[in-house]
């Protein structure tokens, strides 16, 4: 405990950018960069918060060695922890994992076992620690219950805290996506627990289970299409996903998702991942929507990760033609939004009343 508290001690806040958007100016975006993190996304706080969850329930001990099931950002971040604490750490992944995420992996003197399919992940992992007699982290379990959704500097009371001094401090809406579901429920909790007037806005990627969970109420909800947007999305419901928290979802076809990205680079010249181009394409629908209505306010999205991690992929023109996606339509409505403020409603939407 006393090196996790002095390695958070080291740390400062991730920024929250303020981007300004001709045509628009009633309307606030602000980006909390998550990128900035020594692993460099989202998956940062949450590997923090599983780790000590893990040690103060007495999962985890000297000596304990640390199963996870990610092949991502989730991995990455909880091997830098495991390293810092001095633990073994394997990270169950599927065999086609890019080398690029193995060789990060790795770097943090992790071991990578590797699974033909996805879905083979989550029962490896369980065996892998068993037989060690370890601890299997399970994200999409633990994610929501793991973060003190009150406080301890979690990502909803960095938001409110950082928007103290702007124009408007209270935001109209939070917009995030559901991977494990523990951001969605950290914001959501927090924003009840402290009577603000915000709502809670999740966009899914177009092969996700939670968007049509949501509409249904079905929890056996199936999605056969892994999905293609990094970090967001799941075929399947999971445990760490509230959607009685959630005032609003959008659900975003990946396209519209790739084009952001391509959109912000040249706006903000960076490169960030596919989850970020979610986020922000659902923030772009709510901002839109609030100018038509003569509203003015404020709405707060995430930047989860960079976009290093996808040159190969998302920003790989020949990896698009591949795979046929066609960025046209989705480029041509934001540079219309950019130019003239003309923005046309796309994303499938569902509501529920706000708090």
């Amino acid at each position: 405990m006393a090196k996790l508290e002095a390695d958070f001690n080291r740390s400062s806040d991730t920024h929250l950018l303020k981007v300004d958007l001709p045509h628009f100016h009633g309307v606030q975006l602000y980006l909390k960069d998550e990128s900035t993190h020594i692993t460099g996304s989202l998956k940062h706080r949450l590997a923090r918060s599983l780790f000590l969850y893990g040690i103060a329930n007495g999962w985890i001990k000297e000596g304990t060695t640390v199963v996870e099931a990610s092949s991502g950002s989730t991995a990455i971040s909880e091997a830098y922890f495991a390293r810092l604490l001095e633990l073994p750490f394997v990270a169950v992944m599927p065999r086609s994992t890019s080398p690029e995420k193995v060789a990060l992996i790795e770097s943090y003197g992790a071991r990578c076992h590797f699974v033909e399919a996805a879905s083979q992940m989550h029962d490896a992992a369980v065996q892998l620690a068993r037989a060690s007699g370890g601890h299997f982290m399970d994200q999409f379990t633990f994610a929501e219950r793991a973060t003190d959704w009150r406080g301890n500097n979690n990502i909803a009371e960095s938001i409110f805290s950082q928007l103290a001094r702007e124009p408007h401090p209270v935001p109209r809406f939070i917009v995030c996506g559901a991977g494990t579901g523990g951001t969605s429920a950290t914001i959501g909790r927090y924003i009840r627990y402290r009577s603000f007037h915000t709502e809670l806005c999740v966009v899914d990627p177009e092969h996700s289970a939670y968007f049509d969970y949501y509409k249904t109420d079905d929890p056996e909800v199936f999605v056969a299409q892994g999905s293609g947007v990094e970090g967001i999305g799941r075929p399947r419901t999971e445990p760490s996903f509230l959607p009685k928290i959630v005032d609003r979802m959008l659900k975003i076809p990946d396209a519209a998702s790739y084009a952001t990205v391509h959109f912000l680079r040249g706006i903000l010249h960076r490169a960030l991942g596919a989850s970020t181009g979610t986020n922000v394409w659902g923030a772009l629908e709510l901002m839109a929507e609030m100018h038509a209505a003569g509203e003015t306010g404020s709405i707060v999205t995430l930047i989860c990760d960079g976009g290093e991690r996808y040159l190969q992929t998302y920003f790989d023109e020949g990896w698009l033609a591949r795979n046929k996606i066609d960025l046209g339509p989705y480029r041509q409505r934001l540079q219309r939004f950019y130019d003239a403020g003309e923005w046309q409603p796309l994303a499938e939407q569902a509501s529920r009343n706000a708090p």
